[in-house]
């Protein structure tokens, strides 16, 4: 329905020379998508309003409202083209007015799960890159076309723009840092397991794949309106730097159904970890952090273990904010299995010592496009140390690449074994007492053909089993 509608929108922006990149057609489409379905959001509110015989109040005032400066309408409906803003008055108007009104918003927002927070937050961020008025005429008008009004509309609109999320991923390594690939992202959902009553948060949110993902899983569960009143409020939870992963993660959760998503802009690295307490955690964890990065010494000293690898402090974030009996799937690089610098040996000590890291899933060269560096993903469960890990190998049995993507049937195998945590060709087990407690190595590599002593299949603990006694000595000791 809405497909070549996209199409067309990419046409344009591809023509307009202050968009130079697949990260700046995907900011310029969200900005536009967002005042389109805020405008929608409106007009369906207004009606409720008057069918219950209620007074709406518009969050948007008159003067601002797209139906006004975007597309307003004539007495047939059509475009009133003598109304309609465009060339350089239309630019004038979105950088000098519009923007910087959007952008007040931010001293009226109630609370971060409000619209007009994240109406503030990303119009105080993000900035209009059209130079010609007369392209972002055209964009409005292909933008106009959309509708927000049903869910067979919305499910539509969340996969185009999810196609657009994995083409800025794929369009090189800045890329990348937004997108992961979805069957993996579901294949780490399907182990955790989460539940309509469990918090899900990724303090490292990106595109929000991993929360979008999971309102996925949980909405055919969801069989009331308290339950799915709890999906759109009290569920999902995140954290993001950047702007623009900013602006795609709200656009993204909006999309797939989520009105106003727990989202907050924030360095989430700049939270003092030691001051997380029982109401900031949370019962599922799902993340992708950025590795490679480098943080600078004031925000290290948040951390118990000192490190500027951005991914390691986002690890102990994570184990942190994992509230006792929590769960959690983090994917990490997978040097971190093995580096010998001080850090790492203490982050591998406190990890296996703090929780069950019951499975590492060792993903293949070319998962991520762009990337270049081969990852693993950390499945562990918090309240008890670790005893025996169960490892799988993927093996897709070809090239990853840009043609030859990771897909749902790649990692069937891998979820099919793990919840029995089955030996094969591609999987075994390891008992933690065997490893050097020197180092803590975890190499997937050096555990090709082990034989631990194994007496049992290794053992999970959740909010859903009394079962755990954490008894560790570390600061993450509950």
């Amino acid at each position: 329905m809405f497909e070549q509608t996209f199409k067309n929108l990419d046409d344009i922006l591809r023509k307009e020379a202050g968009c130079a990149s697949e990260l700046d057609y995907t900011e310029q489409t969200s900005w536009l998508l967002f005042l389109k379905y805020l405008d929608d959001l409106e007009v369906s509110r207004a009606t409720d309003a008057e069918l219950r015989g209620q007074i709406y109040t518009p969050i948007i005032d008159a003067a601002h409202r797209w139906s006004l400066w975007a597309a307003p309408k004539d007495a047939a409906g059509k475009l009133d083209h003598n109304r309609a803003k465009t060339g350089p008055d239309l630019i004038a108007y979105v950088n000098r007015e519009l923007f910087p009104y959007l952008e007040g918003f931010k001293g009226r927002a109630a609370s971060a799960d409000t619209i007009e927070y994240k109406i503030s937050e990303i119009f105080g961020e993000i900035r209009n890159k059209f130079q010609s008025g007369y392209s972002l005429r055209d964009a409005i008008d292909a933008v106009d076309e959309l509708s927000f009004g049903g869910q067979v509309q919305k499910h539509e609109l969340s996969e185009l723009y999810e196609a657009k999320i994995k083409n800025m991923g794929n369009a090189g390594r800045n890329g990348g840092e937004y997108y992961t690939p979805r069957p993996l992202i579901r294949a780490m959902i399907k182990v955790v397991k989460p539940t309509l009553y469990d918090t899900v948060y990724d303090g490292a949110a990106g595109s929000c794949g991993f929360l979008c993902e999971a309102y996925d899983y949980l909405l055919p569960l969801a069989k009331t309106t308290a339950d799915r009143e709890r999906l759109q409020k009290r569920t999902f939870f995140a954290k993001e730097k950047k702007s623009l992963a900013y602006v795609i993660g709200t656009m993204n959760m909006i999309l797939h159904g989520i009105e106003a998503p727990n989202i907050v802009h924030t360095n989430t690295l700049a939270e003092q970890v030691l001051d997380i307490q029982e109401k900031d955690r949370f019962d599922v964890i799902l993340a992708n952090p950025p590795f490679g990065g480098k943080e600078r010494p004031e925000i290290q000293q948040n951390f118990p273990i000192k490190t500027g690898e951005t991914a390691y402090l986002f690890l102990q974030h994570f184990i942190k904010s994992l509230r006792a009996g929590g769960s959690a799937a983090v994917v990490m690089k997978n040097t971190f299995l093995s580096n010998t610098d001080n850090a790492s040996l203490a982050l591998r000590r406190e990890l296996l010592e703090s929780c069950n890291l019951h499975t590492v899933l060792d993903m293949p060269g070319g998962t991520f496009q762009g990337a270049g560096v081969k990852t693993v993903v950390l499945f562990f469960d918090k309240g008890e140390p670790t005893r025996i890990i169960w490892y799988y190998r993927l093996d897709p049995g070809r090239n990853m690449g840009k043609t030859n993507p990771l897909n749902d049937a790649d990692m069937a195998d891998f979820i099919a074994r793990q919840a029995n945590f089955a030996e094969g060709p591609n999987s075994w087990s390891v008992a933690a007492d065997t490893l050097d407690p020197a180092t803590f190595d975890l190499t997937v590599r050096i555990q090709m053909h082990p034989k631990p002593r194994r007496c049992a299949a290794p053992r999970r603990y959740s909010m859903r089993s009394p079962r755990w006694t954490p008894r560790v000595r570390s600061f993450w000791r509950e």
